[in-house]
Formats: C-alpha cells, structure tokens, sequence
C-alpha cells in the first residue's frame, strides 16, 4: 500500500481523538480519528492515483453504525419536523371561510392557497434532492426549514391575498426538502433488514397531516382566527427545525467520505479521494453538480420505467385523496351542516385506516426478516411490493364505499367507515413505494423520490381546484365515484411489478448503477 510518510513525518502531526464527540459530530463532517489518520490506504497519493478512503470496519462515523438509541432519537425527530411541515400545508383548509371573508374572494381563489403549497411541494424536490446527493442532507434541510418558518411567520402578517398565495407557494417549496430529504437520511441510517419499518413510521407523519390537520385548522380557527393558526404553524415548525439543527449530524456516506478525503488531503499534502468519485467522476466543478442537481430528477421520472410507472400510480391516488379532502366539506358542512371543527373529525376515519396499516407492516416485516435470512441480506427490493399489492385492493374498495353511502339520508357512520380502508390504503401505497425506490436507487433514493413526488404532488395541487365544480356538475355519488375508478384501472400495476420488475431494473441505468456501487461497498466490508 505504501505510504509516503516516514515515522518521524506522523510523529510530526498532531493527535487525533480515538472517538468523535457528538458534538464535533455534529457541527464538523470531515473530523477524522486517530485510526482514520493511521489506516493504510490503497493508492500512492498522488493525482493519478490517489489513496482510495472507504469506511473503515465498524467505523464509528458510517451512520449505519450508529448506537440504536441514536438511531430511534433521529427517526423520531425527522419524523415529528416532516409531520409539522406536513400540517402547515394541510391546516389550511379549516381556515379558508375566514380567509375568503376577510379577503373577499372566491372560494377557488382561497382554494390556491392549498393548491400552491402542495405545487411548491412539486417544484422544491428539483433541487433539494439530488441537492443532497451533492452536499450532503443537513446543509439543505436547515437552508429550507429556515426559509419556510419565514415564509409562515409572513403569511400570519399578510395584507391581501396576493401575499398569502405568494408566501403558501414559498413556503411550500422551501418545506418540501424534508419530505425527500427526511427519508433518505433515515435510509442512511439503517440497514435494508430495518429500513422497512423505519422508513414506514417515518412515513405516517405526512399521511396523517391531511387528516389530522383539517380538524386542528377549523377548531383553531373558530377559537383564534386564521392569523393565529398561521403563526402557530411558523412557531411549530421553527422549534422542531432548531431541534433537527442541533441533535442530527450529516448521514449521507458518499459525503462524509468525501469531507474524510478532502480533511486527509490537507493535514498531509497528499491526494486522498473517496472511494466513489474515484470510481465514478470525480469531484465536480459547482456549476456542473447544480446542473446534475436539477436535471437528475427528470430523467428518472422519464427514462427510469419503473420510477414512471410508480409515480404516475402515486399521483392519481394521491391526487385523488387531496381530492377527498377538498370534498369531505362538500359532504359533511354543506349536505349535513356541521361545522368546520366537528367537519373536520370526518378526517378520523382514514387515520384510523393509517393506524392499521402501520400494524400491518409491522406484521409484514417478520416476512421480509425471513427473506433477508434467506437472501443472506441482499433482498430483491421487489420483496416490498406486496404492501403495495394489498393497497391495490383497498383503494378501489374504499374508494366506491364512501361514494354510495355518503347520501345525507345515510346514517354517517356508514360513510366514515369506508375512509378505514381508503386510508390504509393509501398509508400501504406509500410505504411500499417508499421502501422500493429507496431499496432500488440506494445512493440515488432522494432524486428518485423527488421523481415519484413531482406528479405527486402536481396532480395533488390540480385536483382540489375543480373539485367543487365536479361535486355541483355530477352530485355526491358520481363525483365521488371518478376517484374509485381511477383507482381500479391503477390495480394490475404493482401485480406487474412484483413479477417482472427484477427484469426492468437490470435495464435502468441508475437502478444498475447503484446495485453495483452497494455490491462493491459489500465487497470492502468483507475485506
């Protein structure tokens, strides 16, 4: 391996600690220990062969390695904080009564105001995600948190309702980081055999928010206005960001180890890189990463089939469940005459449906510890689709319940009942979906899940805009029926995944590209 230091170069440099303490962890990405310093390189350090860094065996600063308690610690609060950024979007409907009447506008007018916070979650995914494949996960997620807190604390204090729309549209695009970011730092931390169900219970946070937040925005609003709930939105989410700020270090490898590289470099003179760029790229000029950051969720959205497919079944689902949230209204305060806060409880019914869904993956995971077992720890990720294949089922089914039992001349309970099985559904969908890409793509999880949120979150903005039109143009029943028909067309998809999706993905380019880079981060470990 030989390396160009004699012995009385190393006496010469300075010691290095045998542990990082949590917080040079935290606020320094390239510390180094005294092993780190001392391990013997492959390479001659020099610019055409360089000293190749990788994780060291256990090493202390790989995030997989990190102590259970510090993984449950981060789970929950990158959990709670995308929860938060979650509601800020979906609290909004309780408010808009008084918002059209302080404004004076129309009811699709004040409907932007949702309608924009969720297209900002489509727009922000561009650059947040694979922003973080570039620089790292912690750097974006504190740049974003602390734009949306500002851009909530402006709306409590906007003038008109050009502001208002202006500032939701911001704020959404700014919060939007976490819920790319949020799972790709929990798939940094565990192992695929734990990720499941990590990746899961981080999931249930945002699948809540709609349902949840309806109920929480129209009591508020009945008790404080809608100023106050706006300003109760930009405290919340700006003590979890400052929590998040001060308690999650950085967890992207390929960027620790580069941090690692570039730190060995300096204290030595010599030319350290880590063990992906020397194998890919290099270390790219600024102009060029911004440029990869922007474009790489595009082309998997449109040259990766099986990142296509599954976000193209994610937007009509979810698209058609912020559909929902805009018709519950229509249902339950126009056709029985509750009001927002007790109208917003109607919301209940799919979270218990989430609620069971988490029990079921959690049941669900003792079959893929098997498979681990059985796949000595490599598992296809198609092992995650029968989540996906049980939701194919629920939906539809759900979906036409609601749609025939919501008649006013029905006794309401028949109605909340059909949304248990919509919201698990929907709470499956996304957890196998989820835990697919992240499995697939690995090292490009963030962009591929910014892919499968762009339509996502595209479609969920459209839908809520014509839903009113849609309920007064075809009644309850029907309208409520185009959802469940959407749904039951989306069926085969999962069905045709679980089959042939082993054979696609040997196809994908960055599916197969991040296969390689995973097996030959096996291959070192094993050394």
């Amino acid at each position: 391996m030989g390396l160009a230091r004699t012995i009385e170069s190393v006496e010469s440099q300075p010691h290095y600690p045998r542990h990082i303490s949590s917080g040079r962890e935290l606020f320094d990405q390239g510390a180094i220990t005294s092993d780190v310093f001392h391990h013997k390189y492959p390479g001659s350090g020099i610019e055409s062969d360089p000293y190749v860094v990788s994780w060291l065996p256990n090493d202390p600063r790989d995030p997989v390695h990190y102590t259970a308690s510090k993984k449950i610690i981060i789970t929950i609060i990158v959990s709670i904080t995308t929860l938060c950024i979650a509601l800020a979007g979906t609290v909004y409907p309780g408010s808009a009564g008084d918002i059209m009447e302080e404004f004076q506008v129309s009811t699709e007018v004040t409907t932007l105001g949702l309608s924009l916070f969720t297209f900002g979650f489509a727009c922000g995914p561009f650059f947040w995600a694979p922003l973080s494949e570039f620089i790292g996960r912690q750097y974006p997620f504190i740049t974003s948190m602390s734009s949306m807190v500002a851009a909530l604390a402006g709306c409590a204090g906007a003038r008109n309702i050009e502001t208002l729309l202006v500032l939701r549209f911001l704020a959404g695009t700014a919060g939007s980081s976490m819920l790319t970011n949020a799972g790709g730092i929990i798939s940094d931390i565990f192992e695929t055999k734990h990720r499941g169900i990590a990746l899961n219970l981080f999931a249930i946070g945002p699948l809540i928010a709609p349902n949840i937040g309806s109920f929480i925005g129209g009591f508020l609003t009945m008790r404080a206005g809608w100023r106050w709930v706006a300003g109760f939105l930009a405290i919340l989410c700006g003590f979890w960001c400052l929590l998040m700020a001060f308690t999650v270090p950085e967890t992207y490898g390929p960027v620790l180890l580069r941090r690692r590289a570039m730190r060995l470099s300096q204290i030595t003179g010599e030319v350290y890189q880590s063990k992906l760029d020397v194998e890919g790229d290099g270390v790219l000029p600024l102009k060029r990463m911004l440029a990869i950051a922007l474009v790489r969720p595009w082309i998997l959205l449109f040259r990766e089939p099986i990142v296509f497919v599954l976000s193209i079944y994610m937007a009509i689902i979810f698209g058609s469940e912020f559909l929902m949230i805009a018709a519950l209204p229509i249902v339950y305060q126009q056709g029985r005459g509750w009001n927002p806060g007790v109208g917003g409880l109607a919301f209940l019914g799919m979270t218990v449906g989430m609620i069971f869904a988490v029990f079921y993956t959690i049941m669900d995971d003792a079959r893929y510890r098997r498979l681990v077992q059985k796949y000595e720890g490599h598992v296809p990720p198609e092992a995650r689709l029968p989540l996906v294949m049980v939701s194919a089922i629920c939906l539809p089914v759900g979906f036409f319940w609601f749609a025939w039992t919501n008649s006013p001349s029905i006794h309401w309970m028949a109605s909340i009942a059909a949304l248990v099985p919509l919201g698990g559904g929907i709470a499956l969908l996304y957890f196998g979906v989820v835990t697919y890409l992240f499995d697939a793509y690995t090292i490009y999880g963030a962009s591929a899940l910014a892919a499968n949120s762009i339509l996502r979150s595209v479609l969920s903005a459209v839908f809520p805009l014509f839903t009113s039109s849609m309920y007064d143009a075809l009644g309850i029943h029907w309208a409520s029926s185009i959802p469940a028909f959407f749904a039951l067309a989306c069926v085969p998809f999962p069905f045709i995944l679980y089959r042939y999706g082993h054979i696609i993905r040997k196809r994908c380019p960055y599916s197969a590209k991040s296969e390689l880079y995973m097996q030959k981060l096996r291959e070192t470990a094993r050394e």
